[in-house]
């Protein structure tokens, strides 16, 4: 009889034992995924551009680019101290801001060699090609797009880094040879790792 109720003894603590070690094990393997999900959230890169102000203007303003789970890059472009209305926001080719009128910038970044256009509308378009911007009575503008094509890091065709963000003192008529007719070069910033 007392062996009995030992090996009844025995056989529940081994089946305690085993569902233990599976609750254990099932808690584990969550706690892997969910450490997974969080790294391939924390590798997204995402770069900070500080606008300077350029052709006399009082601009103030940061471009921010973070790659997305999707594969798009969202841009948020946020500005101050600029007079009210539409201005034309571009990737210029060239990762230089030292002209005081951001003409170190040179043009839109175009590697395939196409049209200015209307990234909006599809068809020909700059790989720099934004779009306008609009700020209003207070001075104040904002501008965010998920973008298709651009990568931070990936190659000369799509790589945003070492360019430049260039805001114009006017809008984009998304028309105009070779970049939109939009004025002067009001803001510059390099797109870069630091």
């Amino acid at each position: 009889m007392m062996k009995k109720q030992i090996n009844g003894m025995l056989l529940i603590c081994a089946v305690a034992a085993l569902t233990f070690g599976c609750s254990q094990s099932k808690e584990k393997s969550e706690e892997k995924v969910d450490s997974a999900t969080e790294t391939a959230e924390e590798s997204l890169e995402s770069v900070i551009v500080d606008l300077e102000s350029k052709s006399d203007s009082q601009l103030k303003g940061t471009v921010i680019f973070k790659e997305l789970a999707n594969g798009k890059i969202n841009i948020d472009v946020n500005l101050m101290n600029i007079e009210p209305g539409d201005h034309a926001v571009h990737i210029h080719a060239i990762g230089d801001c030292s002209a005081p009128d951001g003409t170190s910038a040179g043009g839109h970044w175009n590697p395939m060699g196409v049209d200015h256009g209307n990234r909006a509308e599809g068809g020909d378009f700059h790989q720099g090609d934004i779009g306008n911007l609009t700020v209003g009575e207070d001075g104040n503008g904002s501008l965010s797009m998920d973008v298709e094509g651009w990568t931070i890091g990936g190659d000369e065709n799509t790589n945003i880094l070492n360019h430049a963000v260039i805001v114009h003192a006017g809008p984009d008529d998304f028309t105009s040879q070779p970049a939109g007719a939009a004025g002067p070069r009001i803001g510059c910033g390099v797109i870069s790792l630091k």
